[in-house]
């Protein structure tokens, strides 16, 4: 089986590569073609890292999935049987900063895979996607039916690439399945994202700038869902999802920004003096909230819902791997 990764570089992408390379309850007939542009979220060298870039069923072609040409040969070239896209910008304070990268990338990028897709004939198309489509809700989860809601440039793109998608299924019959996650966390993660900012920033003895007002003292929700369980969920959804289905993929794991910056703190032994107070991003998304029982109803559960646990095992990753983020932090 034939495997096309677009994005395997990032950090999704890279340990979803790791999943199906080394997991053993993965066949072993199967060849994986990561398309990487190698932006500065792709600079880590995760698959390196990982020992995987010799891999005799790893190949890289280092290009854009928005070059249409390049799109066309590779998928000649290595005739995918599942296609399965991470690649995205994917920080929401960069698209506020600038959007043109995040619509070439998360929307342009993802019509050119889709009408290659169709020519090409691929058993399923993977499109990777995001709780954040559906904007903020107060309480209760929203649903895969839930309407469509972005407040952000990225979250839009993102949805705009969903529905694009599910045209493509709906007009040209393409299998065709769409995870939306919660907040992953996990190794690899570039440190922009808040986790291994706090992390790393602790790490060196600086403060973390955590989000906050007087009227919102840092109390916005997100679920937390580890990386892994996203593999092994998306992996799942691509075996035994039904076609032109969205299935979200939830952390279970809900925690105010505050609580997040707490724990942290009290793992490096750090009190508030350490917390920097800045201001709320544009249009922040007070709380995001999925449900799992369509991702249930295939069979799929979580493996790693101990968030204080696995943040004490994150914390050790960042310290063991410096090697791997300073670089990248001080660029």
């Amino acid at each position: 089986m034939n495997i096309l990764v677009t994005g395997g570089c990032g950090f999704i992408g890279s340990n979803f590569i790791n999943y199906l390379l080394r997991d053993r309850s993965i066949s072993r007939d199967i060849s994986i073609t990561n398309l990487d542009l190698q932006t500065y979220a792709g600079k880590g060298g995760n698959i390196a890292h990982l020992g995987l870039d010799t891999h005799s069923r790893y190949t890289l072609v280092n290009g854009d999935i928005a070059e249409s040409s390049l799109v066309r040969k590779v998928f000649e070239d290595f005739k995918p049987d599942l296609v399965f896209n991470f690649a995205a910008e994917s920080h929401v304070d960069r698209s506020i900063s600038n959007s043109s990268s995040f619509v070439r990338s998360n929307y342009d990028g993802v019509a050119v895979l889709l009408e290659n897709a169709r020519l090409s004939g691929v058993n399923r198309f993977v499109q990777i996607s995001t709780d954040e489509v559906y904007g903020s809700i107060d309480q209760g989860q929203s649903s895969e039916e839930a309407p469509l809601n972005p407040s952000s440039p990225y979250s839009a793109t993102k949805a705009g690439a969903d529905l694009l998608a599910l045209s493509y299924s709906k007009t040209h019959s393409i299998p065709l399945v769409i995870t939306r996650s919660a907040n992953n966390y996990g190794p690899f993660q570039f440190p922009e994202k808040i986790l291994p900012l706090f992390i790393t920033n602790l790490i060196d003895g600086k403060k973390v700038p955590l989000m906050w007002s007087h009227e919102n003292p840092g109390l916005n929700v997100r679920d937390w869902l580890h990386v892994d369980d996203n593999c092994r969920a998306i992996w799942s959804v691509a075996m035994s999802g039904k076609d032109g289905e969205v299935y979200d993929v939830p952390g279970e794991n809900e925690k105010t920004n505050t609580e997040i910056t707490q724990i942290l703190l009290n793992e490096f032994g750090f009190g508030q003096e350490m917390i920097e107070r800045v201001p709320h991003r544009k249009a922040h998304d007070f709380r995001y909230s999925i449900s799992g029982e369509k991702l249930r109803s295939l069979g799929f559960r979580h493996k790693s819902l101990n968030l204080e646990s696995e943040i004490k095992k994150l914390v050790k990753w960042y310290n063991d791997n410096q090697s791997w983020w300073r670089p990248l932090k001080n660029a």
